[in-house]
C-alpha cells in the first residue's frame, strides 16, 4: 500500500505542479501592452519581435519605438533584458533591471556610440488612467556609461557617463528627482565657418569640458513643480543656472496635455491641429500658478576674453568696450520706462563689468501670481511685468 500511495502522491504533486506553472509565469506581452498604455499618452509606442520568460527575467528581441509625432520613422533598440521582474497589485509591473543594447549607430558621416545603459526599479502601472502615483511610469535609477560622438572619423563629443534617479516622497505625496551628466568634452577646432573658427580659437574655446546637474522635485496634489537647479558648468568658461517654480502642474494637468497632443498628432489637417493645440494650451495655462524663476552666471574668465575679442572687432580694447557698455546699459534700459529695474539693471551691469564675477536675474513676487495675470499683464501694460513678476537683478552677490 504504501508504494502505490507514495506514487499518487507524487503524480499528484507533479500534476498541481504543471497545472499551476502556467498561471504563476510572467506573460512578457501583457508587460509590454500595459507598457504601451502608459506611454501610448505620452505620444509612443514599442514593438518588439519576441517575448522570452525565463523565471523572474523577460528578454523581448527586435525592441523598437515609434513616435506619433514621427510614425514613418521607428527607433530601432534591439533586445531588451528585464530582470528581477513581479507583478504588483492592481495588475502592473515592477522590474528590478532593465538592460538596453550598447548603441553604435552611423550616418552619412557621423557615428555615436553609447554603452552600459540600464534603468533601475521601473514600476509599470496596471491603470495608467488612475490619478495617483502608482498609476504612471516610474523608474528609481537610469544611467549609461561612455558616450561618444564622431564626425568624419574624429571624435568632437564625449561623456564619461550619466545617472538619473527619482525617489518618492512619504506617502507617495510626490517625488524628488536629480540628474548628472558627468566628463562632458566637445572639440570644436574642426568647426568649417571661418568667424565661428576665429571665435573659438580668439575666445579659448577650442576644447571645452565640464557637467551638467539637475535637481528638484514634483508635488502631485497641489501640481508644485520645483526646478531647484539645471546647471552647466564648464571649465574656464563658467556655471549657468536655472532654476523655476510653479503649481498647478496636477496628474490632471498632465493628462490633459497629453491629450490635446494625442490629438493634434491624429488630426491630418495639421494647421487645424496647431489652432486647436494652440487654444487647448491657453486654456490648460490658466491652471498654472507662477511661484518664482532665476537664472545666474559664475564667470570662469570668459567675460573678459568675450570683452577682448569684440573690442578687438571693433578696434578698441576689452576695457574700452567695458566702459563704453556701462555707459550704453541706462540709455537702453530707459526705453523700456521701468525706473526702479533701470536702475537694477545699470548697478549689476557696473558691478559686473568691474569685476566680473557673477550675474543674477530673479523673479519672486510677493504672492504666487497666476499665468493668466502674467499674460494679460504682457499684453495690456507690459511695463508691469517686472513689478508684479518681483524681478531683481544682481551681480558679484
Amino acid at each position: 500500500m504504501m508504494p502505490t500511495r507514495n506514487l499518487r502522491l507524487m503524480l499528484a504533486s507533479a500534476a498541481f505542479i504543471g497545472l499551476s506553472g502556467p498561471a504563476f509565469a510572467l506573460d512578457g506581452a501583457d508587460l509590454v501592452t500595459k507598457l504601451n498604455a502608459a506611454y501610448t499618452a505620452n505620444g509612443m509606442t514599442i514593438a518588439y519581435e519576441g517575448a522570452e520568460v525565463d523565471g523572474t527575467t523577460i528578454t523581448l528581441s527586435g525592441v523598437s519605438v515609434k513616435s506619433m509625432a514621427a510614425p514613418d520613422q521607428n527607433l530601432k533598440i534591439g533586445e531588451v533584458t528585464l530582470e528581477g521582474v513581479e507583478e504588483t497589485d492592481g495588475g502592473g509591473y515592477y522590474v528590478e533591471t532593465v538592460t538596453l543594447p550598447d548603441v553604435d549607430l552611423k550616418k552619412d558621416e557621423v557615428a555615436v556610440t553609447a554603452t552600459d545603459i540600464t534603468m533601475g526599479g521601473l514600476t509599470i502601472p496596471g491603470n495608467p488612467a488612475g490619478k495617483t502615483i502608482n498609476d504612471i511610469v516610474l523608474y528609481e535609477s537610469a544611467g549609461s556609461g561612455p558616450v561618444t560622438v564622431a564626425v568624419k572619423g574624429k571624435q568632437v563629443f564625449s561623456m564619461e557617463g550619466s545617472e538619473a534617479n527619482l525617489t518618492k516622497q512619504e506617502s507617495d505625496a510626490g517625488f524628488d528627482f536629480d540628474a548628472t551628466l558627468s566628463g562632458i568634452k566637445a572639440d570644436l577646432s574642426d568647426v568649417e565657418d571661418a568667424k565661428a573658427k576665429d571665435a573659438i580659437e580668439k575666445l579659448g574655446l577650442k576644447t571645452i569640458n565640464g557637467e551638467m546637474t539637475m535637481k528638484g522635485s514634483w508635488e502631485l496634489a497641489s501640481g508644485n513643480v520645483a526646478l531647484e537647479e539645471y546647471a552647466f558648468d564648464f571649465a574656464n568658461v563658467g556655471r549657468l543656472a536655472f532654476a523655476v517654480n510653479i503649481s498647478g502642474y496636477t496628474l490632471d494637468f498632465m493628462k490633459a496635455v497629453q491629450d490635446a497632443t494625442k490629438a493634434a498628432a491624429a488630426n491630418p489637417n495639421k494647421e487645424e491641429a496647431n489652432q486647436a493645440m494652440g487654444l487647448a494650451m491657453m486654456g490648460l495655462l490658466q491652471q498654472l500658478t507662477f511661484n518664482s524663476a532665476s537664472i545666474r552666471f559664475d564667470d570662469a574668465t570668459i567675460t573678459k576674453r568675450v570683452l577682448d575679442y569684440i573690442g578687438g572687432q571693433q578696434g578698441v580694447s576689452g576695457d574700452q568696450l567695458a566702459q563704453s557698455l556701462k555707459g550704453m546699459v541706462p540709455l537702453m534700459m530707459a526705453q523700456l520706462n521701468v525706473p526702479e529695474l533701470q536702475n537694477q539693471v545699470s548697478t549689476a551691469v557696473n558691478s559686473y563689468l568691474d569685476a566680473p564675477k557673477s550675474l543674477t536675474i530673479s523673479a519672486e513676487p510677493a504672492k504666487p501670481v497666476p499665468f493668466p495675470m502674467i499674460v494679460g499683464a504682457a499684453m495690456g501694460a507690459p511695463t508691469t511685468v517686472p513689478s508684479v513678476l518681483g524681478v531683481k537683478v544682481t551681480a558679484n552677490d
